[in-house]
């Protein structure tokens, strides 16, 4: 395991520590310290381009050398992180063409970092410049473990920019993608208010107008974006494997938040890397949600620091209070310790907390760290953080080439999230992320683990499939889809899916798009729903029902096709008319569900789908305690996190092996607030016949 911190060394010089006859004392007080906690790793690097190249073509790393000489004196390794997140003042002034364009046209200025238009040659070269010259400086140092390219990309509102590059680059996308400018009306449906072009040089950015652009443009313009960024993480990626080809890459993302492909971006790098920040999660479920689809990311061609050809790092596991909520509140004792168990839990090979020290300087002065502003090492954080160093220098042996495998799966496109945000929307209450995270819930009370994919995965290794409002549905997918089920899968589809295809056309051959045979059905007619106002489902057959459940938001009205009938709706003109189906399709099953509920439904739905198809908790334990296991062949090694206030009593029916406490154990055991277990079935001796004459 990788353990460590995210270091900023830069901010550690005199006036702000050290003297003024050694400047950078601080340094290795910080080093013996990190030491002490158990770290080996640190990242450095991310925001010094101006501190590296403080003129244009002179270059200091000499600074950043004696910082990985005092580390290696401590056996601490390095990720080096290249500074294009912040361009340096000198180079903006000098180039302010490279300064991004908002919706009006209006220059985003210069002297913070992400100030840049990623569509700017110019930028691209200065950028290339000073990757090449921080890997040909420091490459060869013995501490380097990997790269972790730019930082934050697409934050701060900065995936999209309308400069006259990015209007170049916009066009010559549309060229390659739709080839002539015939089929670029076609598809677009740019005769809707008579938008049609002559050329590809007239089609506009979707600016700030008076009404909504059209929304095929809209989603081009998403998918534009998107490899715009892509591709400039890739143009690093390709020239540090050039120049370190034995060193790993890497990029840190975030779950659902900034607008580019995560599939995509995990693609051009060697493993994936996230951000997590516990202490704005309302549930803890919310969070593992986010961790899980980031893991989902990058399934093969996987290389780590580590060796391993599976797993994920986090790279920033915030520690503290952040700076971005209204109140910014302190990590409670032992959750960042909970917290970090249920990221390695969930597959994390190494974890880095954000950050070392609060700063003394800058925008990020009262954000958690490791350290406060003093260094003494006696801080609360810093104990804790050196327990759970002790704990996984411990446990890395036993995790060693383990990883998560998980049976079921919940689908997810970047696309569809793109074209949902869009304007116009048949219920703009409704929101994607949190009718995922119903579903998720219900599996992960459930103890069940969980996947994400795009259509176009090889589904076959899930015993289950959720499709939830896959609004966008290529009829590639829905053969992709189908196929699944045909072998045998289960698959449950929602309303306001295969609505429009990939071009944002509607079909003109009926509702869901080239699935009505799969699930047996057509979609007559969609009614939203205003908050506050709900239909309710009246349930057929044995299907489990906990509570009265409520139609929300939205409710398909469904013609039976050779579909099963599990519930219907008990109002309106649609009373009686199918809500939930199941459609037998080759050798699987279909079900479809054409509302949105409550979660007390999505928990009843989980305990009926895990009879129709097998599915099987990871432990049976009271509902508040997290379960997470990784596995190798031979051996499962289980997580069990009490997320509560208060100690939560588990019974086990088998001996226990807690390799924290090298216990053994079985019966009741009560899990303390916040506590961790570490288990692996520890099954009693047999004893050993007697031989027989």
């Amino acid at each position: 395991m990788y353990f460590g911190v995210d270091y900023y060394p830069e901010h550690w010089v005199y006036p702000y520590a050290g003297t003024a006859d050694n400047p950078e004392a601080a340094w290795e007080r910080d080093a013996v310290l990190m030491a002490k906690a158990g770290v080996n790793v640190i990242r450095i690097g991310e925001f010094t381009w101006g501190l590296c190249e403080p003129e244009e073509g002179k270059y200091d790393f000499l600074w950043m050398r004696r910082v990985m000489d005092i580390m290696a004196a401590h056996d601490i390794k390095v990720v080096l992180c290249t500074p294009t997140a912040a361009p340096p003042i000198w180079l903006s002034q000098k180039h302010p063409e490279i300064l991004p364009l908002d919706e009006h046209g209006l220059p985003k200025n210069e002297g913070t970092r992400r100030a840049v238009c990623l569509t700017s040659d110019v930028y691209w070269d200065y950028a290339k410049r000073i990757v090449a010259q921080m890997a040909a400086a420091l490459g060869d140092h013995s501490q380097l473990i990997a790269w972790q390219i730019d930082n934050g990309i697409g934050a701060h509102d900065t995936e999209f920019s309308f400069n006259d590059a990015t209007r170049n680059e916009w066009h010559s996308w549309l060229k390659a993608k739709y080839d002539t400018v015939e089929r670029l009306n076609e598809l677009m449906g740019l005769r809707f208010w008579g938008q049609t072009v002559t050329s590809f040089e007239q089609m506009p950015m979707p600016k700030a107008a008076p009404a909504a652009h059209n929304s095929a443009l809209l989603l081009d313009w998403s998918r534009f974006s998107s490899d715009t960024m892509v591709q400039f993480v890739k143009m690093q990626a390709d020239l540090l494997h050039e120049v370190c080809p034995q060193h790993p890459v890497t990029v840190t993302m975030r779950a659902f938040v900034r607008k580019f492909d995560h599939f995509d971006m995990a693609d051009a790098v060697d493993f994936v890397s996230i951000e997590s920040n516990p202490v704005t999660r309302a549930k803890t479920s919310e969070l593992a949600c986010d961790v899980d689809f980031l893991r989902s990311l990058k399934k093969s061609n996987i290389r780590t620091p580590e060796g391993e050809d599976s797993g994920f790092w986090a790279l920033e596991q915030k520690v503290g209070q952040g700076t971005a909520q209204d109140v910014n509140a302190v990590m409670r004792p032992n959750l960042i310790r909970l917290f970090t168990y249920q990221l390695v839990s969930r597959g994390a090979t190494g974890v880095l907390f954000f950050r070392w020290r609060q700063p003394r300087i800058g925008n990020e002065k009262f954000y958690g760290a490791v350290l406060p502003h003093h260094v003494e090492g006696n801080n609360r954080i810093y104990q804790e953080v050196t327990q759970i160093g002790e704990e996984l220098k411990m446990l890395a042996p036993v995790l060693a080439g383990t990883k998560v495998v998980s049976e079921a799966c919940i689908l997810y496109t970047h696309e569809n999230e793109w074209a949902l945000q869009q304007p116009m929307q048949p219920n703009r209450f409704y929101n994607l992320r949190e009718h995922i995270q119903l579903i998720y819930n219900a599996l992960h009370d459930r103890n069940i683990p969980v996947e994400f994919a795009r259509p176009v995965e090889d589904l076959s290794k899930y015993k289950i499939v959720f499709v939830p409002s896959l609004q966008v549905l290529s009829s590639a997918e829905a053969d992709r889809l189908k196929l699944y089920v045909q072998n045998g899968g289960v698959l449950v589809g929602t309303f306001n899916t295969g609505l429009v295809n990939e071009h944002h056309i509607v079909p003109d051959s009926g509702l869901p798009n080239d699935l009505m045979d799969l699930f047996g059905l057509e979609v007559l007619e969609f009614d939203p729903i205003p908050p506050g106002e709900e239909n309710h489902l009246t349930f057929k057959g044995a299907f489990p029902t906990s509570h009265l459940h409520p139609a929300k938001l939205w409710c398909d009205i469904i013609e039976p096709k050779g579909c099963q009938v599990l519930a219907v709706y008990a109002k309106d003109f649609y009373s009686g008319k199918p809500a939930m189906t199941m459609n037998t399709f080759g050798l699987g099953k279909a079900i479809y569900i054409g509302t949105l509920s409550h979660q007390h439904f999505y928990h009843d739905l989980i305990s009926w789908l895990r009879q129709v198809c097998s599915l099987h908790p990871l432990l049976k334990v009271p509902e508040n305690v997290e379960v997470s296991m990784r596995e190798k062949a031979g051996t499962r090694v289980y997580f069990l996190l009490n997320h509560q206030n208060s100690p939560v009593r588990i019974q086990f029916y088998k001996p226990m092996h807690d390799f924290l406490t090298g216990t053994t154990f079985s019966g009741n055991y009560d899990l303390p607030p916040h506590g961790v277990l570490v288990l692996d079935e520890h099954p009693e001796p047999k004893p050993v016949p007697a031989e027989t004459a």
